[in-house]
């Protein structure tokens, strides 16, 4: 590692110039996207049957590991092939909705890229929807096939009557049969089984980079559900950000960018949402890293895991890291192999950058991105992440970030808090039949995300807030994540969040819900002057209450403050 005096060893638009030259592996282009030129990757993968194509190049190497379920890449591009057969047997033509309802399983990327890889487009539901959740996402999207796992079947089973689009289930790891659905393994077999399936290629479909292949639904905290429409282009971008991301790294701290390399990462966030299935996925295929499944989050399990494969990175959550460093059966296990621990959608603590460094010797990471657009827009990682805890880092050069007005008339200079805006090959042009919100939300290429953020000099981003989550006391903004990020820096702290209590007379208050570290110890009085001490009194919550469970979340890991509000009683005058 460089020393800190030698850090940066080139400036951002420096390596920009390098990774990025004519001929050079990160060279871009301009490509049109329905009428707005857009730079893109010129040497990367633009569909994702291409990208499948890719996958099957490397053979025996080990995909995904499930419990005593060990898939080759050659086994899993045998069952995507006879799948997609299946699915056009099936009569599932191009631009036909398959619906993906089912846990991480091997299963799941056979589904999805038998999918798309015929034109088609993949549905991925949210596992953790209750059945009317999950009849209104396959009707939503005008789903004619549902692919799920049993689980998900008996938990639709009573809302079945509300779906009028579906003409067939496939059910996976049914315990029997049923005139209902047709058995997954009556189809492809077992995973132990799908390298004795045939050697065949994809079934000859035209798909182009600008098709329609994904529809994943927002998991926003408020209102129904949004169905954001990715293209092949969206999905597949991420594989190159990821790289470029990786290279940047290496020349910030004077290294020469790494050759490519097969590790094994333990994936613990749900395939449903866009961080695990287009940033984890879509480079694991393209690189031929494996991907470690797990069939709940266990942090036990979690350490045998990494000690059994020698996993090398993993992350989630700022929760999933803290329960990795501060669990008491930590040191029993070898954990050495872990070179980093990633997370995302929600602010964490700049104390845990630290110790991710300190406990493991591994590089934290973290980044911004959204359903919108496809996942990785930011990324941020190792030096520059130590020094800037509290960014989500700089966008990848195919990305562009802008700070604009309340009102969208005006970009806001350098330092100033406004609404971020965002460009790039990875922003999604529509939500599925919501023309007005897709209006509102999508301008000229950009999209209005609805986080109020700040940049900086260089260009990293800081999230301040969501902006309907300001809590606005006596005309006074506070944002919620300023005030977060001062209890997370209380050492007995490892989960906060801020939300608005109503007040007579100022509007509303903030107020906080925490919970502590095992362990440790720490009183309502103690942290309101914490934070008296160090942000502006009107910041300081009037009321805190301790959470003894870490506080809950939706699939992206955004705190469901809704949830919370329940826990105060209405504040008075």
């Amino acid at each position: 590692m460089t020393t800190a005096s030698a850090f940066p060893a080139k400036s951002l638009a420096e390596i920009r110039e390098i990774l990025c030259a004519p001929g050079q592996r990160f060279e871009m282009e301009t490509v049109d996207v329905n009428g707005v030129p857009t730079r893109d990757w010129k040497n990367g993968v633009h569909t994702l049957r291409e990208l499948a194509m890719q996958g099957r190049t490397h053979g025996d190497h080990l995909f995904t590991i499930y419990e005593d379920e060990r898939v080759s890449f050659d086994s899993w591009f045998r069952a995507t092939s006879a799948f997609a057969r299946k699915l056009q047997e099936l009569g599932v033509k191009k631009g036909d909705r398959v619906a993906l309802a089912m846990r991480n399983l091997p299963e799941w990327p056979v589904a999805y890229f038998a999918t798309v890889s015929i034109g088609a487009i993949i549905v991925p539901l949210n596992a953790w929807w209750t059945g009317a959740e999950l009849a209104f996402g396959i009707e939503n999207s005008g789903s004619k096939v549902l692919v799920c796992d049993h689980e998900r079947l008996d938990r639709l089973s009573g809302d079945l009557d509300k779906v009028t689009t579906l003409e067939t289930m496939i059910v996976s790891r049914a315990s029997e049969g049923s005139d209902d659905y047709i058995q997954l393994e009556s189809v492809i077999g077992a995973p132990s089984s799908w390298n004795a399936l045939p050697d065949q290629d994809l079934p000859d479909v035209e798909v182009k980079p600008e098709d329609r292949a994904t529809i994943f639904y927002t998991s926003g905290t408020t209102g129904q559900p949004k169905g954001a429409v990715g293209t092949h282009r969206n999905a597949t971008t991420n594989v190159f950000s990821t790289g470029y991301a990786t290279a940047r790294g290496a020349l910030r701290r004077g290294e020469a960018p790494p050759e490519p390399e097969q590790k094994v990462g333990l994936l613990v966030i749900p395939l449903f949402h866009v961080t695990a299935a287009n940033a984890r996925m879509m480079g694991s295929i393209f690189a031929g890293h494996t991907l470690v499944f797990m069939y709940k989050w266990d942090t036990v399990k979690a350490f045998e895991i990494i000690e059994r494969e020698k996993v090398q990175s993993t992350g989630g959550v700022p929760t999933i890291a803290w329960q990795l460093i501060e669990h008491p059966d930590r040191e029993k296990y070898d954990l050495s192999s872990l070179e980093s621990i990633g997370y995302g959608g929600a602010p964490s603590a700049p104390e845990l950058v630290r110790k991710i460094r300190e406990v493991f010797g591994a590089e934290p990471g973290n980044g911004w991105g959204m359903t919108e657009t496809s996942a990785t827009v930011t990324v941020h990682g190792a030096e520059d992440y130590e020094a800037r805890p509290e960014s989500c880092g700089p966008p990848v050069a195919t990305a562009d970030l802008k700070i604009m007005s309340p009102d969208g008339s005006k970009e806001l200079p350098v330092g100033e808090v406004g609404e971020l805006w965002a460009r790039g090959p990875m922003v999604v042009q529509e939500y599925w039949q919501r023309p007005e919100a897709t209006e509102e939300t999508f301008v000229d290429g950009w999209v209005k995300t609805g986080d109020l953020a700040r940049l900086d000099e260089e260009g990293f981003c800081f999230i301040v807030d969501r902006a309907k989550d300001i809590i606005i006391r006596g005309g006074e903004n506070i944002y919620s994540s300023e005030v977060e990020n001062v209890l997370y820096d209380h050492p007995a702290v490892t989960d906060a969040a801020l939300i608005g209590i109503p007040h007579r007379t100022l509007g509303e208050e903030p107020a906080a819900v925490v919970h502590l570290a095992p362990g440790m110890s720490a009183t309502e009085d103690e942290l309101k002057q914490w934070v008296m001490e160090r942000l502006a009194k009107f910041k300081a919550p009037v009321k805190i209450v301790f959470c003894e469970d870490t506080l809950p979340r939706n699939a992206n890991g955004k705190i469901l403050k809704k949830d919370l509000k329940s826990l105060f009683e209405t504040a008075e005058a």
